[in-house]
């Protein structure tokens, strides 16, 4: 007699109930990719982690060296996830550091993790503000991307003081969380921003094209101010990326409108899907029914879009459970498909070879046709380089980063499907300002953002009986 499933791989993930490490098996069934595990006191728990074997099986083929922080912060010595972070036992430095300047904000949204609103917590300092930067610099040297966050990081009253400090700072882009209402409010405030260029971006809270799942995911009718935010960043052409979270049977059918309508803005460098996490407020969320997978996201854009085929949306080497891109250029009314032509070993190669556009036979013949028809290239003044951490270099001098649009595929690990060596891979961290610490964005959320939570941690460390995370 056999079994009903492929037994592909064996991991250490948590319980949902009470979050202790348990044993965990994925298995292949009928082409859906499954986690099983048991915890002692909760039972059974059978996930859906992927919806496409073939591409979570070649996923692992794309795995690179990993890159180490130049520090640590702590020791390792009750296991992953409970001694983050980041302790020597990571795998992946920070290729996106989030520092959060506020608690507050100015919409209180029943999806958040942060579990931000207008009366939530405080502002920080300055001084703090700037020693959570110089952790950031400690551990990487000149970090890839920073990103202000919060909370909403334009309600902090020193907000361009913030942005002075970090500019002055070794990062190599800068990025401003935001969900775009004071963007869409002040455009002399939108005029400012736009003055931190190049190499700072705003990477805007874009849900829908829908009111009605606005309203779900962020608690009130923002189509119109967004769309007015849009509006002053296209004036200033502040390059910016849509961050679209994504809950299936809500706005899951809009993605492929929302690559189109994102092609369209001058603005627009690329679109982020980032399907929710069971974390922080939820109050309009069930994971039995609501999550969405990474590879359901990516099956979408294929079925939803004549742009993109399998070969073009590939997982990311640094964390390729977690993370999938597409890269394309975009040229006058054209959109040329870019990942497909990069070598997959390029990718891998720990020295990062430089890709010349003009050398790839099958991009130039497609490059020579589309010159060919009366279009034209804007010559620019910076080169199309250094566009994600793990991509080579592109050395295409006629190009610059306003040609440039990508789709990122962003699966934030939650306690539903929590794997530890895709959690060890994990390259977006918060700086935890309380710790003094970098830690990963999953692991902060389960257990280190709030006092219960960081109470009921000591808890899973000991050895006494685990309570249920609720009564914690």
């Amino acid at each position: 007699m056999e079994r009903p499933y492929i037994y592909y791989d064996f991991t250490l993930s948590l319980c949902s109930q009470c979050l202790r490490r348990v044993d965990a098996k994925v298995v292949i069934e009928d082409e859906l990719v499954y986690m099983h595990k048991r915890c002692p006191e909760h039972g059974p728990e059978k996930v859906l982690i992927a919806t496409d074997a073939t591409y979570y099986r070649n996923a692992r083929n794309y795995a690179k060296r990993s890159e180490m922080p130049l520090k640590f912060n702590t020791k390792t010595h009750f296991g992953c996830p409970y001694d983050c972070g980041l302790c020597p036992d990571h795998e992946q430095h920070s290729c996106l550091t989030i520092v959060e300047v506020t608690d507050r904000c100015n919409l209180t949204c029943p999806t958040c993790y942060a579990e931000s609103s207008p009366h939530h917590g405080r502002h920080r300092t300055l001084e703090e503000i700037e020693h959570m930067l110089d952790l950031v610099v400690a551990n990487e040297g000149q970090p890839d991307v920073v990103q202000i966050s919060g909370g909403e990081p334009t309600v902090h009253p020193q907000f361009f003081e913030i942005l002075d400090i970090a500019k002055r700072k070794p990062i190599r882009h800068l990025m401003v969380n935001t969900n775009g209402i004071r963007i869409a409010k002040d455009v002399t405030f939108v005029e400012k921003l736009a003055s931190y260029m190049p190499d700072f971006e705003i990477y805007l809270q874009f849900d829908s094209l829908n009111e009605e799942a606005l309203i779900t995911l962020r608690g009130e009718p923002l189509l119109e101010m967004r769309m007015k935010a849009l509006e002053n960043l296209n004036r200033f052409n502040l390059s910016t990326t849509l961050v679209i979270t994504l809950q299936k049977g809500l706005n899951d059918h809009e993605i492929g409108d929302l690559i189109q309508f994102a092609l369209k803005q001058k603005c627009v460098r690329g679109v982020t899907f980032q399907p929710t996490q069971v974390a922080g407020r939820n109050t309009k969320f069930n994971p039995t029914t609501d999550r969405i997978t990474l590879t359901e996201v990516r099956q979408q854009i294929l079925a939803q879009t004549d742009i993109f085929t399998p070969e073009d949306i590939v997982p990311v080497p640094c964390n390729p459970d977690a993370l999938a891109m597409a890269y394309a250029l975009k040229i006058d009314d054209q959109v040329i498909p870019l990942t497909r032509y990069i070598n997959p070993q390029d990718l891998l190669d720990h020295s990062r070879n430089t890709i010349v556009y003009e050398q790839d036979e099958r991009l130039h013949s497609h490059m020579i046709q589309l010159f060919s028809t009366g279009n034209s290239v804007e010559c620019a003044t910076d080169e199309l380089q250094s566009i994600m951490c793990c991509l080579p270099l592109i050395d295409a001098p006629q190009l610059g980063y306003a040609n440039l649009f990508r789709i990122i595929i962003m699966r934030f690990i939650d306690a539903y499907d929590f794997d530890v060596r895709a959690i060890k891979k994990s390259c977006v961290h918060i700086v935890s300002l309380e710790d003094d610490k970098i830690i990963p964005f999953e692991t902060m959320n389960l257990f280190y953002r709030d006092p219960l939570k960081r109470a009921y941690l000591e808890q899973l460390r000991g050895a006494q009986p685990v309570a249920n995370l609720k009564n914690a």
